[in-house]
């Protein structure tokens, strides 16, 4: 069995814990359908968030609406950087798969696509 990581991004257009809350879910949910994932297959999530995004933690999306409440997550401010993508939130996923990376369906949405283009070709 390997480790694998996962990616996925999504924005939003305002600071809600709502939009926070809808956003990631909705991330989550395309990473997880996509990758045939089940908790059992996550070693730890990783979520950034621009600095703009300050009214929801998106691990708590996890823990409510996944009921995953054995998998290690962390929350973290994405670094500042001058004409970066706003309102932005990111996720790091780490599981244990049998598939190979080229295999792994990174999940890019709204305009988060225009992070990794070549990702969401496939």
């Amino acid at each position: 069995m390997n480790v694998r990581g996962i990616r996925g991004a999504i924005t939003v257009k305002e600071n809600t814990a709502q939009q926070i809350e809808d956003a990631t879910y909705e991330m989550m949910n395309e990473i997880i359908n996509l990758n045939s994932i089940n908790e059992n297959d996550v070693i730890s999530i990783i979520f950034t968030a621009t600095k703009d995004l300050n009214q929801q933690y998106p691990s708590t999306i996890i823990r409510s609406h996944f009921n995953w409440r054995d998998t290690p997550i962390l929350n973290f401010e994405e670094k500042d950087v001058v004409n970066s993508l706003e309102k932005c939130i990111r996720v790091l996923i780490y599981i244990h798969t049998d598939k190979e990376k080229k295999d792994m369906v990174h999940v890019y949405l709204r305009e988060a696509k225009n992070l990794r283009p070549d990702l969401c070709l496939k």
